[in-house]
């Protein structure tokens, strides 16, 4: 497939764009993980450029002419690797900063004018002239720092089972490594955050998708997974699931840890969005858990910024020994600096009243998005409105195609996320997640909802009848 897309794209002029995946993949009868590693070939080569969200594109001719003069051949590399192939297309997409005049409603961070720069700034330099800011910190982390973390979870937690990693996305590799071994299965809730089931597939391991309903993720089928696969892990988002936005009831958490119990496996819980909404939710599972199942993850990022690459990574017994050994083999400890600027900050009154602002904002921008999507996109159905979090979930009709919206979208200027990257399985139907935080303003929303409106209404127009 590589050699003939190569000689396809000989043919074509630099910027020309190469058929879509979904197309490659019905051509030639295989796929989408094989035409992605044939394009990554490709890519490697010089010979295209893929771009997550918009298609994969003939090299300038500077990129080919080098493959084809005097360089090396780095061809063998490919067999050396054999098939553990890393795709990070859904985390770079999510990352990938917007064209100029595309508007986001795509991200996971707050927009740069929603983020606390000035008081992080502030606790930065606090921070340096700290006595021993440069020294090496404790291997687990600051012993004041995870006092903190401790506190903030609450539930009979200590500083002794806080671990400091280097943000939310370590404290998952860190947890999948150590809790299962290369070719276990490890089962999530379906649909899930893409990140999750890179980490996962980067470690070898196999996602098993679990259904989740408007409450999250289904018990008695979690039982069943546990029963067929043997899995040893399950990993979870309680708390404003990404990409539903369901809140996991109090009484089916406790049934989740029941269930992981009498399997005698460990739940990553995943509390991303602790800080994202002022709404009353139920106990984080590690607060319920009295026999060392839960394994907690709590981050800063998204509540503060991209950069702030601090977590808490919560475990008791064997399980958080093999953790912390985890962390010492692979990177030492988190730099102290960033640290030290992570407690002047949150010791700071700067921290509540940051998080008070953008809980307001959340919800101001959360109700400005549910309205756009009434008005511009009546044929989607948004089956949740979450008490928070920083996105929708979108049900489109059943005949939408995910990948030509996305495309047509992006031609009329604003960026969506495709529902396939949150799914291990089959999706049952199609969707998009939409984000509400990384516009510059409110207003933006209704524009870009209009502008995906009219994608989705050229498509569907354009269908033949």
């Amino acid at each position: 497939m590589a050699a003939s897309l190569r000689s396809e794209a000989a043919g074509l002029r630099p910027g020309d764009r190469l058929p879509s995946s979904r197309e490659l993949v019905r051509r030639y009868g295989v796929s989408p993980v094989t035409v992605s590693r044939a394009l990554a070939t490709l890519s490697a080569e010089g010979r295209v450029i893929v771009r997550p969200g918009s298609g994969a594109f003939v090299a300038p001719a500077s990129s080919s002419a080098a493959v084809a003069g005097d360089t090396v051949d780095l061809s063998w590399q490919t067999v050396a690797l054999g098939d553990r192939w890393v795709d990070d297309s859904a985390v770079a997409g999510l990352l990938t900063p917007p064209p100029e005049g595309v508007i986001p409603l795509t991200g996971g961070y707050l927009h740069p004018g929603l983020r606390p720069d000035r008081a992080l700034a502030g606790a930065a330099a606090r921070a340096l002239r700290r006595p021993g800011a440069w020294a090496p910190p404790p291997l687990t982390g600051l012993a004041e720092l995870r006092r903190w973390f401790a506190a903030e979870v609450g539930g009979g937690i200590t500083r002794s089972d806080v671990l400091i990693v280097s943000g939310g996305q370590a404290a998952l590799t860190h947890a999948f490594r150590a809790l299962s071994a290369p070719g276990a299965p490890m089962l999530v809730e379906n649909p899930t955050y893409p990140g999750a089931l890179a980490a996962a597939r980067a470690a070898g391991l196999r996602a098993v998708a679990v259904p989740v309903d408007h409450d999250g993720v289904r018990p008695d089928l979690l039982a069943e997974a546990f029963a067929v696969t043997g899995a040893r892990v399950f990993y979870c988002q309680p708390t404003l699931h990404n990409p539903t936005g369901a809140v996991l009831p109090a009484a089916r958490r406790e049934q989740v840890l029941a269930v992981a119990r009498a399997a005698g496996a460990f739940v990553v819980e995943d509390d991303y969005a602790r800080y994202l909404t002022t709404a009353p939710v139920p106990p984080s599972l590690i607060t319920m858990d009295t026999h060392g199942t839960v394994v907690h993850v709590n981050s800063l990022s998204k509540v503060t910024a991209p950069s702030m690459r601090v977590a808490a990574l919560i475990a008791r017994g064997p399980a958080a020994r093999r953790l912390r050994a985890s962390q010492l083999v692979e990177s030492f400890f988190v730099a102290r600096p960033l640290q030290e600027t992570v407690l002047e900050f949150v010791g700071s009154p700067a921290w509540r009243r940051h998080q008070a602002a953008v809980t307001a904002e959340l919800t101001v921008r959360r109700d400005a998005l549910a309205a756009a999507l009434a008005r511009h996109l009546p044929a989607a159905r948004v089956p949740f409105v979450p008490p928070g979090g920083l996105h929708l979930w979108l049900r489109l009709p059943g005949d939408v195609d995910e990948t030509t919206l996305m495309e047509t979208a992006q031609r009329a200027g604003v960026l969506v996320s495709p529902g396939a990257i949150y799914h291990s399985a089959e999706p049952p139907s199609p969707h998009i997640r939409v984000t509400h935080i990384a516009t510059t303003h409110v207003s933006e929303l209704s524009e870009g909802v209009r502008r995906l409106g009219a994608a989705l209404d050229e498509q569907i127009t354009s269908r033949p009848t």
